[in-house]
């Protein structure tokens, strides 16, 4: 099966910051493939030579098994972070306009238009203002007008930022059931979207892919369960003491909270007390996750001294 997406050592500047750094990558044809990484990774940067709004410096890219130009422009959809309909338009119009950029045949760009307002909840306010919709709306009709011209590709940049969970459940169902076999290509923040929808996912650090495979590989290295530490204060003779402890697989630290992997929640949460005393200020138990596996490979890991 030949790749919807190869890149191969890319690079991209802008100015003195290096945005991707020999990033490479293989997205299958047909998956849901999620990009993850913290802010400034390069992931939108990556989306944006996809989609052949920006040219790489170094390194090859095939989209759609050619390199980009505008003949594959148009087998590709795309949605980006900032919403891009005119709020003085109707959905109904916006689909006809993009209809029309597209070159789809009037009466289709009707029919298919009336199609996805349906399939996205939006059939109701098919032509009340764009600017009367809700975020969540708004986002949904983006998606709506990427899939007008049934495209091969779809690329999702942060489609849900900011999307209450029953309005991103919305928007996910009406994708999966809408992209008509097309290859998605996610870039997201939101660790716990991507382990629900993707059947790939990379993890991006500084312009580079440090780890690639399905969400069930990258997890399977982990130990069974999360043990979530929130500390009063991450010293690093806590830390250390806790890592140190007998069944502590990986430990990471974020934002204030101490991540450490287990086998046996119930034998280590006992020592971690013991270990860290009055400076916990809570604690919780889960099942490890696509979060975890992240912590592992992108956030920094504690070392163990000897």
């Amino acid at each position: 099966m030949t790749a919807a997406v190869r890149a191969a050592g890319i690079v991209r500047r802008y100015g003195e910051r290096v945005a991707l750094d020999g990033f490479s990558l293989e997205v299958a044809r047909g998956s849901v493939f999620g990009i993850l990484g913290p802010n400034g990774s390069g992931k939108s940067t990556f989306l944006a030579l996809v989609a052949g709004g920006e040219r790489p410096e170094a390194g090859t890219l095939e989209v759609l098994g050619e390199p980009p130009s505008r003949k594959v422009r148009a087998r590709v959809g795309t949605v980006f972070q900032e919403n891009a309909a005119d709020p003085l338009m109707t959905p109904l119009e916006y689909l006809r306009f993009a209809a029309r950029l597209f070159g789809v045949e009037r009466t289709t760009a009707e029919r298919r238009g009336m199609e996805l307002l349906e399939r996205f909840g939006l059939a109701a306010r098919a032509k009340d203002a764009i600017g009367t919709l809700s975020g969540g709306m708004r986002r949904r009709l983006e998606v709506a007008r990427a899939l007008l011209h049934r495209p091969k590709l779809l690329l999702l940049d942060e489609p849900t930022t900011g999307v209450d969970p029953e309005e991103r459940r919305l928007l996910w169902q009406a994708v999966l059931e809408g992209r008509e076999g097309a290859t998605v290509l996610l870039a997201t923040n939101d660790l716990h979207e991507a382990d629900a929808v993707c059947t790939e996912v990379a993890f991006v650090q500084r312009g580079k892919v440090v780890a690639t495979g399905t969400p069930a590989e990258l997890k399977r290295g982990l130990r069974r369960q999360a043990v979530r530490v929130e500390l009063d204060e991450t010293s690093e003779q806590v830390v250390q003491r806790i890592a140190a402890l007998a069944g502590a697989g990986e430990v990471a630290v974020r934002n204030g909270e101490l991540l450490v992997t287990t086998d046996d929640a119930t034998r280590l949460v006992p020592e971690i007390f013991a270990a860290a005393g009055s400076a916990i200020r809570a604690i919780r138990i889960d099942a490890a996750s696509l979060e975890d596996a992240y912590f592992q490979y992108v956030e920094r890991r504690v070392e163990v001294r000897a």
